[in-house]
């Protein structure tokens, strides 16, 4: 005869222990990251105030700086661009400061002519025509970065609003594009990456609509990413990533109907949804071991904007070689980046 009881009580074990096995735990430690027995990863990925990233990677780790936070431009590491640990202290060895009370904003961080260059743009709100770009070197790839001061303002350039700039290796030559609602540009740079090429002259590629420049390079076409919409109001912001893509470094970028981006024409990568507001001003893409490619940008947690502008990452998918995001919108979890150990 079968005792009910204990075959009941034996049923109820089974259960608890299979419910167990598939609760989520924490991978992140402070960075909030979790990750569930099938390995994915939630977003955020850095529940900080991480606004504006650049990721370098670098003998398989990846840096991450961001826009700085009370007079600290932050350091982040990780080897598999989701969990994350911040180094104490400033990128900079001492706080940049050609513009007087300006912010350090929007660094973006390279290997160059056999030193790590970390560039930067200062600024003040509402101080356009003052603000300008900045560079500092370092002999290791978290610094500390000794400051070289300005490459140059906006009004020596002659560009209004020169903020947010971008640097990118192509044919053997350096340059740098930069801008912010007021066009994008580029220029040539000397060979260490630290100075305007002489003689060179900028040339615009994108119209007044747009900030948070990236270009990539893919299968003979450059993509020229930036983020447009307002981006610092919280739960009102409407930042969104952008894009459209040519034949040539310096254009002319159109979008899939052949509209050009001078003309103010867009298509859009990513925008806000019930849960993440504001969602833009991506890092370089980063490639798994896989072969899938990643993106790192900035978003508000929707309801939660104290946090600030936190850190996300999505994969990013390609068809007939135009860049996709799954419902063009962020996503809450993924399956986590593969690397090899």
């Amino acid at each position: 005869m079968v005792n009910h009881s204990r075959f009941f009580m034996y049923c109820l074990l089974v259960f608890l222990i299979c419910s167990c096995s598939s609760t989520k735990s924490s991978a992140g430690g402070d960075n909030g990251v979790t990750k569930d027995t099938i390995q994915n990863y939630y977003n955020p990925i850095i529940d900080y105030d991480t606004p504006d990233p650049t990721v370098m990677e670098i003998d398989g780790k990846f840096y991450l700086f961001a826009t700085e936070n009370n007079h600290v431009t932050p350091v982040w590491i990780s080897t598999d661009l989701v969990h994350w640990t911040k180094k104490d202290g400033s990128a900079f060895a001492s706080r940049p400061s050609f513009v007087p009370d300006g912010g350090v904003w929007a660094p973006d961080a390279h290997y160059i002519d056999g030193q790590y260059v970390l560039y930067y743009a200062m600024s003040t709100w509402g101080g356009e025509w003052k603000c300008g770009i900045g560079v500092g070197v370092s002999k290791y790839p978290d610094g500390p970065y000794n400051d070289l001061g300005k490459m140059f303002t906006s009004e020596e350039i002659g560009v209004q609003n020169s903020i947010d700039e971008f640097f990118i290796q192509d044919n053997g030559h350096n340059y740098l594009f930069w801008g912010s609602f007021h066009g994008i540009y580029g220029i040539e740079l000397t060979p260490d990456g630290l100075h305007i090429k002489e003689g060179a002259q900028k040339v615009k590629i994108a119209g007044d609509f747009m900030e948070a420049t990236y270009i990539h390079k893919r299968n003979g076409y450059y993509y020229l990413f930036g983020s447009n919409g307002t981006c610092c109001e919280g739960d009102n912001s409407t930042y969104q990533i952008v894009y459209g893509r040519s034949k040539s470094l310096f254009g002319p970028y159109v979008t899939k109907e052949g509209g050009r981006l001078l003309d103010g024409n867009f298509d859009v990568l990513l925008h806000g949804n019930n849960k993440f507001v504001g969602p833009g001003h991506n890092a370089e893409f980063m490639t798994d071991d896989a072969g899938q490619d990643w993106i790192i940008y900035h978003s508000y947690l929707r309801g939660k904007s104290d946090l600030g502008r936190v850190a996300m990452l999505d994969p990013i998918n390609w068809a007939d070689d135009w860049p996709v995001i799954v419902n063009n919108s962020p996503s809450t979890f993924h399956k986590i980046p593969f690397f090899k150990k």
